[in-house]
């Protein structure tokens, strides 16, 4: 997978979040309103829909600020990972308050439905949510598709340690889908005179919600514990310990991000028995250089040299 600059990601990675929010923002206080006025459950539910993306935008720019932070004696890595905690939060509450919501709503709903009188205000609000919201999904799919490369969309979602990449990506993907069930549920309560079927729809909502929210707290899950850089990476760090005769095999390299665009490498090794330790110093020097350009993620490079256990990769 291509590793873009730290900065340049970050930027672009701020223009998709800034505007997911500003969308966000407008789309809320437009469904509210037409909430309001016609008295829809879906249109309700996509309301705090929107309003909950418009948290969750906050808190993830909040967590790159955090995780931006230099390192110090507490936390000689950094702070990286701590975008990693603000997005399992941000998953949290997609599942808490969206689908919590949006069900609860949807289930109140259907036992005491509100006919839909005027559905007219609901169909502009939709589609002015949806022309929106399609804006932001593109970018954020134009900008995932650059850091993907040659991966499947699964295999680069599992594989990213970047979360607002994909954050962005489902809640849009998401919200897309959540206009299209509330447009589905106000013309259906309408078209068969029963405004139960607006209640189903908000529930359809929260369900859609909850399955994003499980999805993206197991992968904010793997990334808040440790995950490994790219395995192709790896394979790349190998090949530079391979190519050189003084190191007689390679015991494990194992590798830990440290934040979306910081990688801690440990690798340990068996140099040749004859090999002096000027010498052994000299060529780690060498094999950090030649490891570090390989990725600017590359931070840190610890290499042990010691005898040959059971070869692992980790």
């Amino acid at each position: 997978m291509t590793e873009p600059h730290g900065v340049a990601a970050h930027i672009k990675q701020n223009v998709v979040l800034y505007g997911a929010l500003a969308a966000n923002l407008g789309i809320a206080v437009a469904k509210f309103a037409a909430a309001a006025i016609s008295g829809s459950s879906s249109m309700l539910t996509e309301g705090v829909h929107s309003l909950v993306d418009s948290g969750n935008q906050v808190l993830l720019l909040y967590g790159q600020k955090r995780a931006s932070r230099k390192a110090d004696a507490s936390h000689p890595f950094g702070y990286g990972r701590e975008l990693y905690f603000w997005a399992f939060v941000v998953a949290i509450l997609i599942f808490a308050v969206g689908a919590g919501v949006s069900i609860y709503e949807g289930l109140l709903h259907i036992q005491t439905p509100n006919p839909i009188e005027d559905p007219s205000l609901n169909y502009l609000v939709l589609g002015i949510a949806f022309a929106m919201e399609g804006a932001s999904w593109a970018i954020a799919v134009r900008e995932f598709n650059r850091s993907r490369g040659e991966q499947t969309w699964w295999q680069a979602i599992h594989r990213s340690k970047d979360p607002p990449g994909f954050i962005v990506l489902f809640e849009d993907s998401a919200a897309l889908i959540g206009l299209i069930i509330a447009a589905l549920g106000v013309w259906a309560s309408v078209h068969f005179q029963d405004a139960r079927i607006d209640g189903i729809a908000s529930v359809m909502i929260g369900l859609v919600l909850a399955g994003v929210a499980v999805l993206l707290a197991r992968e904010s899950k793997g990334l808040l514990i440790g995950e490994a850089a790219d395995p192709h990476l790896i394979g790349r760090l190998r090949a530079v310990l391979d190519g050189h005769d003084r190191i007689d095999a390679v015991n494990h390299i194992r590798t830990i991000h440290t934040s979306p665009q910081a990688i801690f490498v440990a690798i340990s090794a068996d140099f040749a028995d004859d090999l002096r330790m000027g010498e052994a110093e000299t060529l780690i020097e060498k094999l950090e250089c030649q490891m570090k350009a390989l990725s600017p993620w590359i931070t840190s490079i610890y290499i042990r040299p010691e005898k040959r256990a059971d070869a692992m990769v980790w």
